[in-house]
């Protein structure tokens, strides 16, 4: 599929698709003979895989990182493992401490919504 195919079925700009593509995150994109990029099936899981570390927070550096290593093969299994295992115990860190600031909001909105039911008047 072309780059507009592609970034339809992903949600990816246009632009962004051929960014990342030119910075390494794809897998050698096969060219047409026009030179214009076709992408695969393969493609569009990698590409899940990506916006899914982008979205658990890891930078694009570390996610041009993994797919550097990734293209080297086997080889580099377990610093990639050891990536993902460190990206997931950030990410931990990370969803315990919002854990931790949504209790503190509920707590407020319901001392708010107790002053309302109560008609006082607090600070």
């Amino acid at each position: 599929m072309n780059v507009s195919a592609f970034s339809k079925l992903t949600g990816l700009s246009p632009h962004t698709v051929r960014y990342y593509d030119k910075i390494g995150l794809f897998d050698d994109v096969h060219r047409r003979a026009n030179g214009h990029r076709s992408f695969a099936e393969k493609d569009v899981l990698w590409l899940a895989f990506i916006q899914r570390l982008k979205d658990t927070g890891m930078p694009l550096s570390k996610i041009l990182e993994y797919a550097q290593l990734r293209k080297r093969g086997s080889d580099t299994l377990h610093v990639r493992q050891k990536m993902l295992i460190d990206h997931a115990s950030e990410l931990k860190h990370k969803i315990a401490s919002q854990q931790a600031h949504l209790e503190k909001l509920d707590e407020k909105v319901a001392i708010y919504q107790s002053a309302l039911d109560n008609k006082i008047d607090i600070d």
